[in-house]
């Protein structure tokens, strides 16, 4: 019996330690340094194999230059207006609320990949196709550096920077290893205090 409540208590720590598991990082991708069109990536790491996401909040913009060209993450792809406030690093195009600040500027193709230009997209390791992030993304690691960007052909008047959350999660397979460890420790422990015949 006390054995297996050595595995019971494995199983009620591992839930909670599935979020203790995951790393986050948070990285400033900015639309100058960080652009495909004359910048080198934003590198954050992950594990090759292991899920990993990345979220943006769809208030933070940046800019391609003279109005209208902000967008948030997702890219130019529609209408944006001002709000009057500044988004979460401080950029803000300076013009009355309500003003046109961001429009459709149709699809950049470029590496491989057709996506609004301003968009987040990532490339993995030094090279290959870039892939579309924009404010929310999940899917496997297929190398342990993942580069973000912004996505555009000419940096040469790009303002202003994004923050994207990089969630790095264990497969499954890593909680059943800490789940048998925990189980085995639980025994190991409930055995040394069983009476010996």
């Amino acid at each position: 019996m006390k054995q297996w409540m050595g595995f019971l208590a494995a199983v009620l720590i591992t839930a909670p330690m599935q979020q203790a598991l995951a790393a986050t990082t948070v990285v400033e991708v900015k639309a100058l340094e960080n652009s495909t069109g004359g910048g080198s990536g934003a590198s954050v790491s992950v594990i090759a194999g292991n899920s990993f996401s990345v979220s943006v909040d769809p208030l933070d913009l940046w800019s391609a230059g003279a109005l209208p060209r902000w967008s948030n993450a997702d890219g130019l792809a529609g209408p944006l207006f001002a709000t009057g406030f500044p988004d979460t690093n401080g950029d803000d195009p300076g013009v009355p609320v309500g003003t046109l600040i961001g429009g459709d500027f149709g699809l950049l193709n470029l590496g491989g990949l057709s996506a609004p230009h301003g968009t987040l997209v990532g490339q993995w390791g030094s090279g290959g196709n870039y892939f579309a992030i924009g404010t929310s993304y999940a899917s496997i690691a297929l190398e342990n550096t993942l580069n973000l960007f912004y996505f555009d052909s000419n940096n040469g008047d790009n303002s202003g920077s994004i923050l994207a959350t990089v969630t790095a999660v264990p497969e499954p397979e890593t909680y059943v290893m800490l789940l048998a460890g925990l189980g085995l420790l639980g025994f190991a422990v409930n055995r040394k205090k069983l009476p010996h015949a």
